[in-house]
C-alpha cells in the first residue's frame, strides 16, 4: 500500500512540475510573440521614416527649381526690356542617367522579389533592394559607358 500511494505521490509531483514548465514555455512565447511584433512594426515604421525624408527632399528639391525658374524668368523679363539685350537659352530639364534608371528599376524590382522569396517579407525586401539596386546601377553604368562610346564616334 504504501508504495502503491508513493508512486501516486510521485506521479503527481512529476505532473505538477511539467505543468509549470509548460506555463512557462507558454508565457517565453507569448513574449517572444510580442517582441517579434513590435520588432515588426519597428521596422515598418523605419521604411515609413525613410520614405517621409526622400518625400520631403523631393519637395525641397521642388522648391529650388522652383525658386531658380523664377529667377530665371525675372531676369530674362529685366533683359528682354533693355533695349539691346541678347536672348537668353532656355533651361533644359537634367535627364537620369542610365545607372540611375537602373538602380531605381533594380531596387524596386528587388524589394519585391526579396519580399516574396523570403520568409521574412521586410528583411528580404530590405536585402533584395540592396542587391537590386546594385545590380541595377551595374547594367546601368555599362549602357552609359556605352552611350558615352557611342556618342563618342
Amino acid at each position: 500500500m504504501k508504495a502503491v500511494i508513493s508512486m501516486l505521490f510521485a506521479a503527481s509531483m512529476l505532473a505538477a512540475c511539467n505543468t509549470q514548465s509548460d506555463k512557462q514555455e507558454a508565457l517565453l512565447k507569448s513574449q517572444q510573440k510580442t517582441i517579434d511584433s513590435m520588432r515588426v512594426a519597428m521596422e515598418k515604421q523605419a521604411i515609413i521614416d525613410s520614405m517621409n525624408a526622400l518625400q520631403a527632399q523631393r519637395q525641397e528639391a521642388e522648391k529650388w527649381e522652383d525658386l531658380e525658374k523664377n529667377e530665371a524668368t525675372s531676369h530674362t523679363q529685366a533683359v528682354a526690356s533693355t533695349p539691346a539685350a541678347a536672348p537668353v537659352a532656355a533651361r533644359t530639364k537634367k535627364k537620369w542617367s542610365h545607372t540611375a534608371k537602373g538602380a531605381l528599376v533594380g531596387a524596386g524590382t528587388g524589394a519585391i522579389t526579396g519580399a516574396i522569396v523570403n520568409k521574412k517579407r521586410v528583411e528580404g525586401a530590405l536585402i533584395g533592394t540592396v542587391i537590386g539596386a546594385g545590380v541595377g546601377a551595374g547594367t546601368g553604368a555599362i549602357v552609359d559607358h556605352q552611350v558615352k562610346k557611342r556618342n563618342g564616334q
